[in-house]
């Protein structure tokens, strides 16, 4: 089997050579559906901020701001996924991951998602510990597992379509799962955003900061 290469963009070896670390940022969301609203726009906006992009490197909104933040050339940043275990085949992913995108991917010994995605054999505290900011896109159980870690290991957060009556549900968990914060304190810490621009301009700061 040949061996597999990777095309690199022109200049991007001499930009690789001379570089540094970058801020990260992890977009959570469903990992079933994409939001091409929301993914597209958003994922692009990140490569030419100079971030790292980290995600749990599957479908839905993480293949989604994968592909649109490896669409833009000259960026500095990489698009890293964080990969679940899969649970019978130790070694290897679960099926389904990496997405294309992802162009470092980080395996894991970890199997647990989706209504156990808090508990202590998830890859999602990885997700959401490695990013200096996560940005939370709507999803389903695994989404909301990763915001009650969020709320836990208190990481700064934008809502981005999440509606505002649906924040407490989302960060109470569930029967077993560890509780974050109550939502009044949540609601201040964490900003919410209706549009990918809103969202960005409350993360430019965050950033800088």
């Amino acid at each position: 089997m040949a061996p597999l290469r990777r095309t690199l963009a022109p200049g991007s070896v001499n930009r690789l050579r001379g570089r540094s670390s970058l801020p990260t940022v992890s977009v959570i969301g469903s990992g079933t559906r994409d939001r091409p609203d929301l993914t597209e726009p958003l994922g692009s906006a990140l490569a030419r901020r100079d971030v790292d992009l980290i995600t749990g490197g599957g479908r839905g909104v993480m293949a989604g701001v994968c592909r649109s933040f490896t669409g833009v050339p000259e960026r500095a940043g990489r698009c890293i996924g964080i990969l679940p275990a899969h649970p019978d085949r130790p070694g290897e992913a679960a099926d389904g991951y990496p997405n294309p995108w992802v162009e470092i991917a980080i395996r894991t010994h970890l199997a647990e998602r989706g209504e156990t995605g808090d508990g202590p054999g998830s890859r999602n505290h990885l997700v959401v510990l490695s990013g200096g900011v996560v940005v939370a896109l709507p999803g389903g159980a695994g989404t909301r597992s990763e915001l009650r870690l969020a709320a836990r290991y208190r990481r700064p957060v934008l809502l981005l379509g999440w509606p505002r009556e649906a924040l407490a549900d989302e960060v109470e968990g569930g029967p077993g799962s560890a509780p974050g914060p109550r939502p009044v304190e949540v609601e201040r810490s964490w900003r919410q955003a209706r549009s990918v621009e809103e969202a960005l301009e409350a993360l430019d700061p965050l950033l800088a900061g």
